[in-house]
C-alpha cells in the first residue's frame, strides 16, 4: 500500500514522498514495524457488543504505545493522527492498530486493560498541532549535533545516539549508548540552557540502537531489528560452533556491533542433524593408528579425519562409515585403514553446463590467444627445414643450397652410416633430375623456348654434373663391406 505521493507521475518517475518513515497512510517506509492491515475492520460486531475503545499509536522509529479513548462519539480510523497524553503535556502520534487485534498485541506485551501505562487521546489532530509537531521534527538534527559537542566538551563516556522531540515541542527524548554508569547531571543542565527545553535521558542498548536508526545488513536487506524483529535474545558464540562457522568477529557482529540475530534463527535444525553425529573428541582407532576429528559436512553427512602421526592429509569418510569404526572399537577391534574407507566413497560431479540449445562453452575466451610471433617462428623453421611451399621454384632453391656447401663435409671418416645416408642422398637426387628433365622437355617443346634455352635450364643441367661427380666419389671413398 502507498499514498498517491508515492506513486507516479506522467511520465512514469517515481515522485518519491521522502517522508522519512513517517508517510501519511503509515504503510510505507522502515517507520512502520510489522504494519497490519485490517481485515474485519468493516465486519458489524454482534449486537449489544461495544467496539474495543483502546488503540495503538505509532510514534517516532516505530516506538508504539497503547491509549484509551475517553470519548464514545470521537470516530478514529487507522492511519488518523491523533493528540494523546504526555508527560507533561501533550504528543502527537498516528494510529496503527485499532479493533479487537489490539487485544491480542496487549496480551503478547502483557499490558493489561487497566494498567497506568494506557493513557488517554485527546482529540484528532487540528492543523496546528500537526505544524508545530513538524517545526518540533526539524528541529532534531540540529539539537543532535550540538548535543555531541556538549557531550565532548564534558568529557562523558557516553555515544548520543537519537533524539525525540514530543508533538508540542516542549520536551525531548535523548537517546544514548554506554558501557559504565554516566553522571549526566551537568550535562541536563547544559542541555536545558542551550535549548530550552525540558530534557529526558533513556539510555538503549546496541541493538535497540540499530533498531531505532535503521540500516542494511551484510545480506543486502534492510536490518531485520528495524522491520519485523521485535523480541531480541541472547545471542552466543555456541550458534556459531554448532553451525561450523568461522569464529571470526568481522563476519559475525552486525552493525550494532553483537552477533548476529540470523544465527539464532536456523540454530535448531543444526541441532536436529546433529543428534546422529558422534562427538568430535571421539578418537577412531584403526589397523594403521589414531585418527582425530578435523571438520564436518552437516548436511552432507560427510567427516575429515586425519592421523595423530601423519597430519598433512585429511580423510574424507561419511556418516555411516564412522560410526562403524566407532562400534568396531567398543568391541576391542581395530577399523581398516582410513584409505581404504575414502576410496569406498564415490560422488556424483554436478554438471553446471550443458549444451542443449547449441550454445558454446562458457569458458571459451577463458584461454588467452597466443602472440602471432610464435605463428611467424614456426612458419621460418618449417621452411628452413623443407617442409614450406612445395612449388618448383623453392625445390631448386633448396636443391642449390644443398649442392653449393663445401666438401670439406664430403670428406668425412668412413663411416656405414654415411654411406646409408649418401646412398638416399643419390636416389633423391636422381629423381629430382628426372622430374626436372620432363619439366625442361616440355618448356622446350614449347615454340616459344624451342631456340632460346633459359638461364636457368643451364644452371639445372650443371647441378646435375655436380651430383653425378659428387656421387661417383662417395662411392670409391665408402665402398661396400
Amino acid at each position: 500500500m502507498s499514498c498517491s505521493s508515492c506513486s507516479t507521475n506522467k511520465n512514469g518517475v517515481p515522485r518519491g514522498c521522502k517522508s522519512n518513515g513517517n508517510c501519511a497512510t503509515g504503510t510505507c517506509g522502515s517507520g512502520n514495524k510489522l504494519a497490519v492491515f485490517d481485515w474485519l475492520s468493516n465486519m458489524t460486531l454482534p449486537t449489544g457488543e461495544a467496539p474495543f475503545n483502546i488503540y495503538e499509536v505509532r510514534f517516532k522509529n516505530g516506538r508504539k504505545h497503547f491509549y484509551k479513548k475517553t470519548d464514545k462519539k470521537l470516530p478514529i480510523s487507522m492511519g488518523d493522527v491523533v493528540a494523546v497524553e504526555g508527560n507533561p503535556g501533550h504528543d502527537i502520534g498516528v494510529v496503527s492498530l485499532a479493533g479487537e487485534l489490539v487485544k491480542v498485541q496487549m496480551k503478547k506485551r502483557k499490558v493489561a486493560l487497566d494498567s497506568d501505562d494506557v493513557k488517554k487521546i485527546y482529540r484528532k489532530a487540528t492543523q496546528k498541532d500537526i505544524d508545530v509537531w513538524n517545526t518540533a521534527r526539524d528541529r532534531e538534527l540540529e539539537t543532535q549535533r550540538r548535543g555531541r559537542e556538549i557531550i565532548n566538551k564534558l568529557g562523558l563516556k557516553m555515544k548520543l545516539s537519537d533524539v525525540e522531540f514530543q508533538g508540542d515541542g516542549n520536551k525531548a527524548t535523548f537517546y544514548y549508548t554506554a558501557d559504565d554508569r554516566v553522571d549526566f547531571r551537568q550535562l541536563i543542565r547544559d542541555l536545558a540552557s542551550a535549548f530550552s527545553i525540558r530534557v529526558e535521558m533513556k539510555q538503549v542498548g546496541m541493538r535497540q540502537e540499530a533498531a531505532r536508526l535503521g540500516g542494511v545488513g551484510s545480506c543486502g536487506r534492510e536490518l531485520c531489528c528495524s522491520t519485523w524483529l521485535t523480541d531480541f535474545r541472547k545471542v552466543n558464540t555456541a550458534a556459531a560452533r554448532y553451525q561450523q562457522l568461522s569464529l571470526n568477529p568481522l563476519k559475525l557482529a552486525g552493525q550494532c556491533g553483537k552477533l548476529k540475530c540470523c544465527l539464532n534463527f536456523e540454530l535448531d535444525s543444526y541441532l536436529d542433524a546433529l543428534e546422529s553425529f558422534p562427538k568430535q573428541d571421539v578418537v577412531l582407532k584403526t589397523e594403521k593408528g589414531e585418527a582425530i576429528f578435523v571438520k564436518m559436512d552437516i548436511f552432507k553427512k560427510l567427516l575429515w579425519y586425519t592421523y595423530k602421526e601423519e597430519k598433512f592429509k585429511w580423510y574424507k569418510l561419511s556418516l555411516e562409515q564412522v560410526t562403524e569404526i566407532i562400534e568396531l572399537n567398543e568391541g576391542d577391534e581395530l577399523g581398516s585403514p582410513l584409505e581404504d574407507y575414502e576410496a569406498e566413497i564415490t560422488e556424483e560431479t554436478a554438471v553446471d553446463f550443458e549444451n542443449v540449445v547449441g550454445q558454446d562453452s562458457l569458458t571459451r575466451f577463458d584461454t588467452p590467444k597466443k602472440p602471432r610471433r610464435n605463428r611467424n617462428k614456426r612458419r621460418r623453421n618449417s621452411n628452413q627445414k623443407g617442409g614450406g611451399n612445395n612449388t618448383p621454384a623453392n625445390k631448386q632453391k633448396t636443391e642449390g643450397q644443398k649442392n653449393t656447401t663445401p666438401k670439406k663435409k664430403e670428406s668425412q671418416p668412413k663411416n656405414t652410416k654415411t654411406g646409408n645416408q649418401n646412398k638416399r642422398r643419390k636416389t633423391n637426387n636422381k629423381q629430382n633430375n628426372k622430374q626436372q628433365n620432363k619439366q625442361n622437355d616440355k618448356s622446350n617443346t614449347s615454340p616459344s623456348n624451342n631456340n632460346k634455352p633459359t638461364n636457368k635450364n643451364n644452371q639445372q643441367r650443371r647441378n646435375k654434373r655436380r651430383n653425378n661427380n659428387s656421387g661417383n666419389k662417395n662411392a670409391k671413398n665408402n665402398p661396400k663391406k
